[in-house]
Protein backbone atom coordinates (compact mmCIF):
# COMPACT_ATOMS: atom_id res chain seq x y z
CA UNK A 1 0.00 0.00 0.00
CA UNK A 2 1.50 3.29 -1.19
CA UNK A 3 -0.24 6.45 0.78
CA UNK A 4 -0.87 10.54 -1.07
CA UNK A 5 3.01 11.20 0.22
CA UNK A 6 4.20 8.11 -1.01
CA UNK A 7 2.74 7.95 -4.48
CA UNK A 8 3.99 11.84 -4.85
CA UNK A 9 7.44 10.88 -3.95
CA UNK A 10 7.22 7.74 -6.47
CA UNK A 11 5.80 9.99 -9.57
CA UNK A 12 8.71 12.16 -8.51
CA UNK A 13 11.92 9.59 -8.83
CA UNK A 14 9.76 8.22 -11.96
CA UNK A 15 10.31 11.61 -13.32
CA UNK A 16 14.02 11.55 -12.50
CA UNK A 17 14.62 8.30 -14.71
CA UNK A 18 12.35 8.82 -17.73
CA UNK A 19 14.10 8.99 -20.89
CA UNK A 20 11.96 12.16 -22.10
CA UNK A 21 8.97 14.06 -21.01
CA UNK A 22 5.89 11.40 -20.78
CA UNK A 23 1.83 11.88 -19.71
CA UNK A 24 -0.71 10.00 -18.25
CA UNK A 25 -3.84 9.67 -16.85
CA UNK A 26 -4.65 9.02 -13.27
CA UNK A 27 -7.63 6.55 -12.35
CA UNK A 28 -8.68 4.51 -9.58
CA UNK A 29 -7.36 4.59 -6.37
CA UNK A 30 -4.39 6.58 -7.99
CA UNK A 31 -7.15 9.18 -9.12
CA UNK A 32 -8.92 9.01 -5.74
CA UNK A 33 -6.07 10.34 -3.74
CA UNK A 34 -5.67 13.42 -5.63
CA UNK A 35 -8.69 14.04 -4.94
CA UNK A 36 -8.24 13.16 -1.07
CA UNK A 37 -11.24 10.80 -1.17
CA UNK A 38 -8.76 8.32 -0.42
CA UNK A 39 -5.69 7.75 1.88
CA UNK A 40 -3.64 4.92 0.16
CA UNK A 41 -3.95 2.59 -2.70
CA UNK A 42 -2.19 -0.52 -3.75
CA UNK A 43 -2.52 -0.52 -7.01
CA UNK A 44 -1.62 2.72 -9.58
CA UNK A 45 -3.83 3.11 -12.14
CA UNK A 46 -2.95 4.47 -15.10
CA UNK A 47 -3.63 5.22 -18.89
CA UNK A 48 -0.98 6.36 -21.71
CA UNK A 49 -2.37 7.77 -24.80
CA UNK A 50 0.03 5.65 -27.28
CA UNK A 51 2.24 2.53 -26.44
CA UNK A 52 5.57 4.41 -26.91
CA UNK A 53 5.03 6.60 -23.79
CA UNK A 54 3.85 3.28 -21.87
CA UNK A 55 7.13 2.01 -22.86
CA UNK A 56 8.92 4.72 -21.56
CA UNK A 57 6.78 4.51 -17.93
CA UNK A 58 7.82 0.77 -18.07
CA UNK A 59 11.56 1.61 -18.12
CA UNK A 60 11.92 4.25 -15.90
CA UNK A 61 9.93 1.39 -13.58
CA UNK A 62 12.33 -1.34 -13.93
CA UNK A 63 14.81 1.24 -12.86
CA UNK A 64 13.37 1.23 -9.83
CA UNK A 65 13.39 -2.40 -9.07
CA UNK A 66 9.66 -3.21 -10.45
CA UNK A 67 9.68 -6.23 -12.30
CA UNK A 68 6.28 -7.41 -14.33
CA UNK A 69 3.01 -9.35 -12.65
CA UNK A 70 0.62 -11.49 -13.98
CA UNK A 71 -2.95 -10.02 -13.72
CA UNK A 72 -4.44 -13.70 -13.55
CA UNK A 73 -5.19 -12.86 -9.29
CA UNK A 74 -6.37 -9.47 -9.55
CA UNK A 75 -9.14 -9.14 -12.53
CA UNK A 76 -12.42 -11.97 -13.56
CA UNK A 77 -11.34 -14.80 -16.08
CA UNK A 78 -13.66 -13.09 -18.60
CA UNK A 79 -11.53 -9.97 -18.23
CA UNK A 80 -8.15 -11.74 -18.70
CA UNK A 81 -9.23 -12.51 -21.80
CA UNK A 82 -9.80 -9.04 -23.08
CA UNK A 83 -6.53 -8.10 -25.55
CA UNK A 84 -6.69 -4.54 -23.21
CA UNK A 85 -5.84 -6.25 -20.14
CA UNK A 86 -2.93 -3.73 -18.42
CA UNK A 87 0.64 -4.66 -18.18
CA UNK A 88 1.30 -4.76 -14.21
CA UNK A 89 4.53 -4.25 -12.02
CA UNK A 90 5.19 -4.85 -8.67
CA UNK A 91 7.85 -3.77 -6.42
CA UNK A 92 6.84 -4.52 -2.19
CA UNK A 93 3.39 -3.95 -1.90
CA UNK A 94 3.22 -1.41 -4.63
CA UNK A 95 1.46 -2.18 -7.83
CA UNK A 96 1.18 -0.51 -10.94
CA UNK A 97 -1.75 -1.46 -13.76
CA UNK A 98 -0.92 0.20 -16.83
CA UNK A 99 -3.56 0.38 -19.90
CA UNK A 100 -3.39 2.15 -23.33
CA UNK A 101 -6.06 3.91 -25.10
CA UNK A 102 -8.52 1.24 -23.57
CA UNK A 103 -9.51 -0.12 -19.90
CA UNK A 104 -10.18 -3.24 -21.08
CA UNK A 105 -13.11 -2.50 -23.95
CA UNK A 106 -13.75 0.77 -22.54
CA UNK A 107 -11.88 4.03 -24.98
CA UNK A 108 -9.87 6.90 -23.28
CA UNK A 109 -12.11 8.82 -24.72
CA UNK A 110 -12.55 12.07 -26.20
CA UNK A 111 -14.49 13.83 -23.30
CA UNK A 112 -12.12 12.18 -21.01
CA UNK A 113 -9.05 13.80 -22.29
CA UNK A 114 -10.29 17.30 -22.87
CA UNK A 115 -12.61 17.48 -19.40
CA UNK A 116 -9.72 17.20 -16.61
CA UNK A 117 -10.07 17.45 -12.81
CA UNK A 118 -6.45 18.39 -12.64
CA UNK A 119 -3.03 18.22 -13.44
CA UNK A 120 -0.05 17.28 -11.56
CA UNK A 121 3.53 17.72 -13.08
CA UNK A 122 6.43 16.21 -12.04
CA UNK A 123 9.56 17.75 -12.70
CA UNK A 124 12.86 16.33 -12.27
CA UNK A 125 15.47 15.77 -15.38
CA UNK A 126 12.22 14.99 -17.36
CA UNK A 127 8.63 15.83 -16.54
CA UNK A 128 5.81 13.63 -15.85
CA UNK A 129 2.68 15.07 -16.00
CA UNK A 130 -0.54 13.35 -14.44
CA UNK A 131 -3.73 14.10 -15.54
CA UNK A 132 -6.67 13.38 -13.10
CA UNK A 133 -10.11 11.95 -14.48
CA UNK A 134 -13.61 13.17 -12.95
CA UNK A 135 -15.14 11.09 -10.61
CA UNK A 136 -17.87 10.41 -13.04
CA UNK A 137 -15.29 8.64 -15.50
CA UNK A 138 -13.61 6.93 -12.47
CA UNK A 139 -16.45 5.43 -10.98
CA UNK A 140 -17.25 4.23 -14.90
CA UNK A 141 -14.15 2.51 -15.20
CA UNK A 142 -14.01 0.94 -11.80
CA UNK A 143 -17.23 -0.40 -12.96
CA UNK A 144 -15.57 -1.94 -15.91
CA UNK A 145 -12.49 -3.19 -14.14
CA UNK A 146 -14.80 -4.70 -11.13
CA UNK A 147 -11.96 -5.69 -9.17
CA UNK A 148 -11.67 -6.35 -5.55
CA UNK A 149 -12.69 -3.28 -3.37
CA UNK A 150 -13.88 -1.66 -6.75
CA UNK A 151 -17.33 -1.09 -5.59
CA UNK A 152 -16.39 -0.03 -2.34
CA UNK A 153 -14.38 2.77 -4.15
CA UNK A 154 -17.48 3.88 -6.02
CA UNK A 155 -19.42 4.20 -2.70
CA UNK A 156 -16.95 6.50 -1.39
CA UNK A 157 -16.89 8.47 -4.29
CA UNK A 158 -20.84 8.56 -4.31
CA UNK A 159 -21.29 9.68 -0.86
CA UNK A 160 -18.29 12.46 -0.97
CA UNK A 161 -18.61 13.75 -4.11
CA UNK A 162 -22.13 15.92 -3.83
CA UNK A 163 -22.35 16.98 -7.17
CA UNK A 164 -21.60 13.81 -9.38
CA UNK A 165 -23.05 14.73 -12.52
CA UNK A 166 -25.76 11.39 -13.69
CA UNK A 167 -26.66 12.68 -17.04
CA UNK A 168 -22.98 13.32 -17.91
CA UNK A 169 -21.96 9.74 -16.71
CA UNK A 170 -24.79 8.05 -18.43
CA UNK A 171 -24.27 9.79 -21.91
CA UNK A 172 -20.73 8.65 -21.26
CA UNK A 173 -21.73 5.37 -21.12
CA UNK A 174 -23.92 5.83 -24.19
CA UNK A 175 -20.94 6.85 -26.28
CA UNK A 176 -19.02 4.25 -24.98
CA UNK A 177 -21.65 1.89 -26.38
CA UNK A 178 -21.64 3.64 -29.59
CA UNK A 179 -18.09 3.16 -30.29
CA UNK A 180 -17.90 -0.45 -29.60
CA UNK A 181 -17.51 -1.87 -25.39
CA UNK A 182 -21.03 -4.24 -25.40
CA UNK A 183 -20.44 -4.76 -22.08
CA UNK A 184 -20.31 -1.31 -20.30
CA UNK A 185 -24.25 -0.94 -20.02
CA UNK A 186 -24.36 -4.37 -18.22
CA UNK A 187 -21.45 -3.55 -15.69
CA UNK A 188 -22.73 0.15 -15.09
CA UNK A 189 -26.13 -1.58 -14.61
CA UNK A 190 -24.73 -4.07 -12.49
CA UNK A 191 -23.14 -1.04 -10.32
CA UNK A 192 -26.03 1.33 -10.13
CA UNK A 193 -28.33 -1.74 -8.74
CA UNK A 194 -25.59 -2.54 -5.98
CA UNK A 195 -25.33 1.23 -5.29
CA UNK A 196 -29.42 1.73 -4.90
CA UNK A 197 -28.64 -0.54 -1.87
CA UNK A 198 -26.90 1.98 -0.17
CA UNK A 199 -27.71 5.20 -1.96
CA UNK A 200 -30.23 7.35 -3.46
CA UNK A 201 -30.55 7.02 -7.19
CA UNK A 202 -33.73 8.89 -8.61
CA UNK A 203 -35.78 6.43 -11.06
CA UNK A 204 -35.40 8.70 -14.20
CA UNK A 205 -31.68 7.59 -14.24
CA UNK A 206 -32.58 4.04 -14.64
CA UNK A 207 -34.44 5.01 -17.00
CA UNK A 208 -32.20 6.74 -18.74
CA UNK A 209 -29.71 3.44 -18.77
CA UNK A 210 -32.92 1.32 -19.87
CA UNK A 211 -33.54 3.35 -22.86
CA UNK A 212 -29.94 3.09 -24.50
CA UNK A 213 -30.13 -1.23 -23.57
CA UNK A 214 -33.12 -0.94 -26.14
CA UNK A 215 -31.25 1.13 -28.64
Amino acid sequence: MINQKDQQDLFKLISANLKQDTQCYALGGTAMMFYGYKDETKDVDLIFENEEERKIFIEALKKLGYQETSPITIYLPNKLKDPHVPLMFKRGDSRFDLFVKKIFQTLLSPKMKEDIFAIHQFKTKHTFTVKVLKTEFIVLLKAVTERDKDFEDILTIMKKDQNFDWNYFLDEVLWQTEHGDGWVLLDVEKTMQELKKYIFIEEKWFKKLYQEKKN
